[in-house]
């Protein structure tokens, strides 16, 4: 059986190494038995001043003079022989005597040497020792060696930031059987799949197959778990980086990165690389930074890269994103990124199977109710169930017991939509509870009496950051608002703050959270939806993408003008349940928690069982419904909180 082409060249890479680390050391040997060579004539007198010099020059270094010693001697004849090295002088006399001069400057040397030129007769041995020219090779790289280690290790590092990307072969470990949700996300990745399995099948039709797909959507949504499924299902190669990997300190090694990316998924081919967070990448922009200019070059890289493989060399690029707008648009055309496809939250029947899913995997009680968690779970991705599921293990071991109740789930759902419940939080005054218990039942009776969706809970009792919580689910999933619902909603954000009014004919700075979000929504009716007061139908947004300047104070008036239009119409509700905003006040106060069907219950002996209408909210004012677009960011739970108190503000719960 032969060997695989990869442990080949691995094992010839190997045996060259060895040899080139024999012929360097070869080549170490002979220069340092070249350089221990004598380079002086064999004379008597000179062959012992050298011997005797590198076995100890302490004789010379025990006795230093001046240059008038050195003069004197040369005048006399007294010197038997002479050394000169780079930096110091060594002469030996007849008498005996040994002594050096220090000559860092060469200037004695030279001088030695013009005497020694001009004298007559019979000359004295003059030698050179320890100089450049007798010095080992290596010697002045030692000198060096700080330098030498900083480039060995940024060579290193550049090695490592430019290493083959590995890949996980024969797929991922995860099918499309695993991914639970996202129907229509799986059906358009099979048709990638069936083109990437049998691409003759397309190619005799003169179909393409694609090169890129973009997967979006809210995050924990899955996408990272589709594109592993993916590639399980192709029987490919799978190569996963993110968009940060591409960056580096150093100028050019985000372009070396790029190309070493698509050369591995070639070698590697048929193969899918996998970018999560492909926003990291970003846009171009104009090179006003020279960190522009580099980041330009990745994205001009990667624009070269995909131009520059055909679909059928079996490489596909999947990238994943939360904020699509953040990619360049020559990024998104179509020839490069040719499928966009956005995955969505799970509906009521994947929720039910997530929780089928992640329940299977603890210990829990047989009488779980999974359709209640699933309807009570609206709007929440698969990784937040999966994150629910391993909550309620963990109050489950925390209360010590000995399997997953029902009980534990309940109480995870609520801490993932409400936050946690504080342990030793400092006990609220009289006055404070009071007003934390209007502010929570003005919450709870407008979301009741307007059907905002289902009041599950309200509390006094701190959650998160929060004094006080009204817990409020919506009933259904929907992607399309009407104007009567987000109206609706705005009533009962404000009806805290009304509440207060009307109880203690003042407001606290507790209701600083529901004003900005119910500004929020203000705005996107006015300046996004068409839902102002005045029927302006002009969209800021576009505007602002056309690069207009234009004078936001219209819109901020409008909004402000449907604020206090709501407000009015929250304050009149409010008065008319004021006997059941007295009661579900007193029953906070005793109980700290009233459930979402007491609530329900005292809105129904004051206004009915069907609530009130919006006609009848408006005061016969004409009523034109309309379809809020789907890309309205609404939240599927409500939690209206009470904000905690500051320290220093006085009376107040905010």
């Amino acid at each position: 059986m032969s060997k695989p082409a990869s442990s080949k060249a691995r094992l010839v890479a190997v045996l060259f190494s060895l040899a080139m680390l024999l012929c360097l050391t070869a080549a170490v040997l002979w220069w340092q038995h070249r350089s221990s060579m004598p380079a002086v004539p064999a004379s008597e007198p000179a062959q012992t001043m050298l011997m005797a010099l590198k076995d100890s020059r302490q004789p010379w270094l025990d006795n230093r003079q001046d240059l008038s010693t050195l003069l004197a001697d040369l005048r006399n004849d007294a010197i038997a022989s002479a050394a000169l090295s780079d930096e110091a002088v060594f002469v030996s006399s007849h008498d005996g005597r040994h002594y050096w001069l220090a000559d860092q400057s060469g200037r004695i040397g030279d001088m030695l040497m013009q005497q020694y030129a001009g004298r007559e007769g019979t000359l004295f041995p003059l030698l050179l020792v320890d100089t450049d020219g007798e010095a080992p090779w290596y010697e002045a790289a030692f000198k060096l060696w700080p330098f030498l280690l900083v480039g060995l290790l940024a060579l290193g590092y550049l090695g490592l930031q430019l290493r083959p990307y590995r890949a996980q072969q024969k797929g991922t470990g995860i099918g499309f059987a695993d991914v639970v949700g996202a129907h229509e996300a799986k059906q358009a990745l099979m048709d990638i799949s069936a083109c990437l399995r049998d691409p003759q099948r397309y190619s005799r039709l003169g179909a393409r197959p694609p090169k890129g797909v973009l997967l979006t959507g809210a995050p924990g949504t899955g996408k990272t778990q589709l594109a592993k499924a993916l590639a399980t299902e192709c029987g490919a190669s799978f190569i996963q980086v993110t968009g940060s990997d591409f960056s580096s300190m150093y100028f050019g090694v985000g372009i070396q990165k790029v190309k070493a990316l698509f050369r591995s998924a070639r070698r590697k081919a048929p193969c899918i690389i996998f970018i999560d967070e492909i926003d990291g990448i970003g846009k171009r922009s104009e090179q006003t930074r020279s960190s522009d200019a580099e980041s330009n070059r990745i994205i001009n890289q990667f624009l070269t890269e995909l131009d520059g493989f055909a679909g059928g060399q079996g490489v596909l690029l999947l990238g994943a994103t939360n904020f699509p707008d953040s990619l360049d648009p020559a990024l998104l055309r179509e020839g490069r990124f040719d499928r966009r496809i956005d995955v969505g939250l799970p509906g009521l029947a994947d929720r039910e199977a997530l929780f089928q899913l992640y329940s299977a995997k603890l210990h829990c009680a047989s009488e779980l109710d999974i359709p209640s968690l699933a309807r009570n779970s609206v709007g929440l991705s698969p990784a937040a169930i999966a994150s629910i599921a391993n909550q309620a293990a963990l109050l489950a071991a925390r209360a010590g017991a000995t399997e997953v109740a029902m009980a534990h789930f309940v109480d995870a759902l609520e801490t993932n939509r409400i936050g946690e419940q504080p342990e030793g939080a400092a006990p609220a005054s009289a006055s404070d509870r009071t007003r934390v218990a209007v502010h929570e039942a003005g919450h709870a009776l407008v979301a009741a009496a307007l059907k905002v969706g289902r009041v599950e809970k309200v509390t006094i009792l701190p959650r998160g950051q929060a004094l006080g919580v009204t817990l409020v689910t919506p009933v259904e999933d929907k992607r399309l608002h009407l104007e009567s619902e987000l109206r609706a909603r705005i009533r009962m954000l404000l009806a805290g703050r009304c509440a207060e009014l009307l109880h203690f004919h003042e407001t606290s700075s507790g209701a600083a959270q529901d004003l900005q979000e119910a500004s929020r929504l203000a705005l996107s009716m006015v300046g996004a939806l068409g839902m102002g007061p005045g029927g302006s139908l002009l969209s800021l947004q576009a505007i602002r993408d056309a690069g207009i300047e234009c004078d936001p104070r219209d819109s901020l008036n409008a909004a402000d003008a449907l604020l206090r239009e709501l407000d009015r119409e929250c304050m009149n509700l409010l008065q008319r349940l004021r006997p059941a905003l007295d009661d579900i006040t007193a029953q906070l106060l005793e109980q700290e928690t009233v459930s979402g069907e007491a609530v329900r219950e005292a809105v129904a002996a004051l206004l009915g069982p069907d609530g009130l209408s919006e006609a009848s909210l408006r005061e016969g004012r004409t009523h034109l419904e309309r379809v809020a677009a789907s890309s309205f960011e609404v939240d599927a739970a409500v939690a209206v909180q009470t904000e905690p108190r500051e320290r220093d503000e006085g009376p107040g719960f905010a």
